[in-house]
């Protein structure tokens, strides 16, 4: 599989530009999506095929790689591909969801002969179409090696982190410093503008200092211009720290950013701003400053 003939389920705000990666390295066969007339758009775009049912797309693949929502939307495309995978075909999961679900899907595809990849991402929408995400991955090596084309077509960084599970477990922690990052980035920004510092001035110092970081020059800028365009839906990072609520509390560990964040996200979600970037997080912060 020097070549991997690829199938790409999952054309949101991510998987779109990962696809897009993959038809450019010309290892794109065919495309999926829950929303069919959106796979069928970009299959007639890019002259690949977009098969109604995930079965028929895996009869063509070697390689199918999922950027889905929910634990069970992972978990209910792996069963509806299992009929048609190829023996040793390789499912590779981008999505976010607990190990136990990524447990759940190896599963279900070692009985029938296929491999599996939990490989979580992060660098957002923008690492998406840069072609500059980081993979953290879970499962077997020569798996990963075999997909490894896969994987580098839109990712800047590919690390096997253990076995099956170990991706999400790492993507756990990612999100944990995501959040933790948007708390003191907002906070901060919040109070530097409630004391009148100009964010062109105040920005670029902070950034070349200790307190420099991607999340400060992505955002910065936008947040304090009240533009909450998507990078990272908020709503979607709520879920992503209700999942790690749970692997915090079975570890034992201090839970006090995930539990702040989950309630100020909560609350914006409440406001219906579900859609917002994280970075609208400073209206919180905006609120308790006045």
């Amino acid at each position: 599989m020097s070549t991997p003939k690829t199938g790409f389920i999952g054309l949101g705000a991510m998987g779109l530009p990962m696809a897009r990666h993959l038809h450019a390295r010309g290892l794109l066969v065919a495309v999926g999506n829950r929303t069919h007339a959106k796979a069928e758009a970009l299959a007639a775009e890019l002259g690949v095929s977009a098969p109604p049912m995930p079965a028929a797309l895996a009869a063509q693949c070697d390689v199918i790689a999922l950027c889905v929502t929910a634990d069970s939307d992972v978990l209910t495309t792996v069963q509806a591909l299992l009929p048609g995978l190829r023996p040793g075909a390789i499912v590779i999961d981008h999505s976010t969801v607990a190990p136990e679900t990524a447990h759940q899907a190896a599963a279900l595809l070692t009985a029938v002969g296929a491999q599996f990849l939990d490989a979580p991402v992060s660098g957002g929408v923008e690492g998406a179409r840069n072609g500059k995400l980081s993979v953290m991955v879970g499962g077997d090596a020569a798996a990963l090696e075999h997909a490894r084309p896969v994987l580098e077509a839109y990712a800047a960084r590919v690390t096997r982190m253990g076995a099956v599970g170990s991706g999400q477990a790492t993507k756990a922690v990612n999100q944990v410093l995501v959040a933790g990052i948007a708390q003191a980035v907002c906070e901060g920004l919040a109070l530097g503008e409630a004391l009148g510092l100009a964010p062109e001035q105040l920005l670029p110092t902070l950034a070349a200092g200790a307190a420099g970081n991607w999340f400060l020059d992505k955002r910065g800028a936008t947040m304090l211009r009240g533009e909450y365009a998507v990078g990272f839906k908020l709503g979607l990072l709520h879920k992503d720290l209700a999942i790690v609520r749970g692997i915090a509390e079975r570890a034992g560990t201090d839970r006090s950013v995930i539990e702040k964040s989950l309630a100020d996200y909560a609350e914006l979600m409440a406001r219906g701003h579900a859609d917002d970037d994280i970075s609208a997080l400073i209206r919180l912060k905006r609120r308790s400053a006045a």
